[in-house]
């Protein structure tokens, strides 16, 4: 597992590169963005936050910070996941990493 931490707002999320996932557990939740890498494109296949941690901006959080080692890696991503594909429309500053 990588020790990467990537800062959120209040969070410092885990990027588990072995595991391809991003993670936070809040309260004893395991909150994830699940990827699968294909050379150099990254497709962000599920967002999953459990409904008693949901509404905390967590989901958001992961997807930044999945785009922002995306950004980081010279990575493309493909939106698999509807979540991101909301959050990618959402904020124009990653349109440039759609794969």
């Amino acid at each position: 597992m990588s020790s990467d931490a990537h800062p959120g707002p209040a969070r410092a999320i885990r990027h588990d590169e072995a595991a391809r996932r991003f993670e936070w557990t809040e309260e004893g939740h395991a909150c994830v963005l699940d990827y699968t890498l294909d050379g150099a494109v990254a497709s962000f296949t599920h967002t999953g936050v459990p409904a008693a941690v949901g509404g905390r901006g967590i989901a958001a959080d992961l997807v930044r910070c999945g785009l922002e080692t995306a950004r980081a890696r010279g990575w493309k991503v493909r939106p698999l996941c509807s979540y991101v594909a909301a959050y990618m429309r959402r904020h124009p500053e990653y349109q440039d990493l759609a794969a």
